[in-house]
């Protein structure tokens, strides 16, 4: 009886241990190739639409000269906010700078994200230590979390987000948390963390050409255009 009771445990977890190394595999795979492919062309397909659309004609006199000049200004000065927002603003300001430097170090700076972006692309460099990435995970972690309850708080916020900001978000932080969840191997096998972790990943991919998340590839082209668009009316920006 005893043996029988140890011989079905013991294929249970032959079976899970099964299921957990395939979604692994299908994660590192087929998912990943599948993932990859809507991500190329959902950004071609976005920017395509950007180029294609069609523009009114400003057929107004400029009124200030320099047009490319306030496009360009336009770009680095929208990195801070005007003199009479600025302490409102500040600690909004705060918390994203802090993810999105610390989402940039996470994914340029982790040795494994490098092999995965050299698998694709052939470019390599050196990690940083595996102690900062940790760090700069948990403070990003910790500032995602800040911007949620700061977007849920504050009452312009709340009106303001819809479902797009929200399900950006949780694709955003999933990556992070479960990564970190993975390293310290808390909450489940490693091997599981470990495909989860990619899945997240995965669906950050996915959704990044239909939601806000685009934003971290057209935002310089959407501020040189509003520079020149303003700077011929005349105003200051």
């Amino acid at each position: 009886m005893v043996g029988a009771t140890l011989a079905t445990t013991r294929n249970i977890l032959l079976n899970q241990g099964d299921i957990i190394m395939g979604l692994l595999e299908f994660a590192r795979g087929e998912g990943l190739q599948i993932a990859v492919l809507i991500f190329a062309a959902g950004l071609i397909w976005r920017l395509v639409h950007l180029l294609l659309t069609i523009r009114k004609m400003d057929i107004s006199e400029p009124r200030q000269g320099g047009e490319r000049a306030g496009g360009l200004r336009t770009i680095f000065s929208r990195f801070v906010h005007h003199d009479a927002f600025r302490e409102r603003t500040r600690n909004g300001t705060i918390i994203a700078y802090t993810f999105h430097i610390g989402l940039a170090i996470i994914f340029l700076g982790g040795a494994p994200h490098i092999l995965f972006i050299e698998s694709f692309s052939g470019l390599s460099w050196s990690p940083l230590p595996t102690v900062v990435i940790h760090v700069t995970a948990a403070i990003t972690l910790a500032a995602l979390i800040a911007a949620f309850v700061r977007r849920m708080r504050h009452p312009v916020l709340q009106m303001l987000s819809n479902f797009d900001d929200y399900f950006s978000w949780l694709v955003t932080i999933l990556p992070v948390l479960t990564g970190l969840l993975a390293v310290a191997h808390i909450g489940a096998r490693y091997e599981t963390l470990l495909a989860i972790h990619i899945l997240s990943f995965e669906a950050f991919l996915i959704w990044f050409p239909f939601g806000k998340l685009m934003h971290s590839i057209i935002v310089f082209g959407s501020r040189y255009t509003t520079g020149v668009t303003f700077t011929r009316r005349g105003a200051r920006v």
